[in-house]
């Protein structure tokens, strides 16, 4: 079953069509997300892209410290990693709206913390609807609200990420490539993210690596753990033998939902885990990698996202805590936007 790239159209009419039409040649199914997990690209989008476009499309770079906190945590470092991007703005402004200290900074400098109603309502409106979190759903929801400026406003924070992410060129893990053509010999490949789909077929098709793949799946198909559930539905995979690899744990949930097996590439052990692989697929493919072998690499995966806000913490300390990231920052931004504005504390 070779990929066919859907149309903006097509995806518009029936996001759901590739899915429901996935066609089984195999007896095994492998999910993988992409971000963080087949590239290092998670730091980069948010920290270079995510970020800086907000704050600009809100007027919030005199509270910079603050927001690309509360963002890195519900992007990068905590369980919430790799979650939908408009569910992580929301998550961001509840906790600048609940810090005491956020909104003190933002009053003495004048600024206005965005309202988190209307994305509550739009995030509700596709729930209700069944409808994936992507620009699509909100172009429709926007119909329903065509004067509400902070929908515009959204819509093109949205489209304006979505525009700059090709100029963040960051290749595949090592060992990715090698991993992909293994699974290709006995299980069929679907790419299931919460990332645009336009934005994936880019990033798989500029590597080189879309002959591997049979489906891409985007944010505007809905969430990770339907994208597994209506393949397997449509075509009739055991549980046992479907496995899904990702950094964070969305990805978990998304598939044990669905009963499968989950092989995680923790963050900052990225390499490890891509050079592991081919032995834990082939235990995954003889069927030994289910209970403690996958319990033990759960275990490991579970250590590594953070549970709690750091700012929820005794001894917490502002300026502390936004300088243990700095250094990142820094090192994406001498890389790929040497003239790019940044807090440096």
């Amino acid at each position: 079953m070779a990929f066919r790239k859907l149309t903006n159209e097509e995806i518009k009419q029936d996001p759901e069509k590739q899915l429901k039409g996935f066609r089984k040649t195999k007896d095994f199914l492998v999910a993988i997300d992409t971000d963080g997990c087949v590239t290092d690209n998670m730091n980069g989008k948010h920290m270079m892209i995510f970020q800086p476009q907000y704050m600009e499309f809100y007027q919030l770079w005199d509270i910079e410290s603050y927001f690309r906190e509360v963002s890195e945590y519900y992007n990068l470092f905590s369980v919430y990693r790799g979650c939908n991007r408009f569910l992580a703005i929301q998550y961001s402004l509840r906790a600048l709206h609940a810090r005491k200290d956020s909104r003190q900074a933002a009053g003495s400098k004048g600024v206005k913390l965005p309202d988190v109603e209307p994305l509550d309502a739009y995030i509700s409106y596709c729930e209700k609807n069944k409808l994936g979190l992507g620009n699509p759903s909100l172009e429709k929801y926007l119909a329903t609200m065509p004067m509400d400026l902070y929908l515009y406003k959204l819509l093109g924070w949205s489209e304006a990420v979505n525009r700059t992410f090709p100029f963040v060129k960051i290749p595949p893990f090592e060992n990715v490539r090698e991993s992909l053509e293994l699974m290709c010999e006995k299980a069929d490949v679907m790419i299931v993210s919460q990332t645009p789909y336009d934005d994936l077929v880019n990033f798989w098709e500029h590597n080189g690596l879309l002959p591997y793949v049979q489906t891409i799946a985007g944010q505007e198909m809905g969430k990770k753990g339907h994208h597994i559930g209506t393949v397997m539905k449509a075509c009739g995979y055991d549980p046992s033998r479907v496995l899904m690899i990702g950094d964070a744990d969305g990805d978990l949930k998304g598939v044990k939902e669905n009963k499968g097996l989950f092989y995680p590439i923790p963050a900052g052990y990225e390499r490890e885990a891509w050079k592991d692989f081919p032995g834990y697929f082939s235990r995954f493919a003889e069927g030994s990698y289910a209970g403690e072998t996958e319990k033990k690499l759960l275990d490991n995966f579970a250590k590594v996202l953070l549970k709690t806000p750091p700012w929820e913490e005794a001894g917490y300390e502002h300026q502390k805590a936004y300088r243990e990231k700095q250094e990142i920052r820094k090192s994406l931004y001498r890389q790929l936007n040497p003239g790019g504005r940044l807090l440096t504390i």
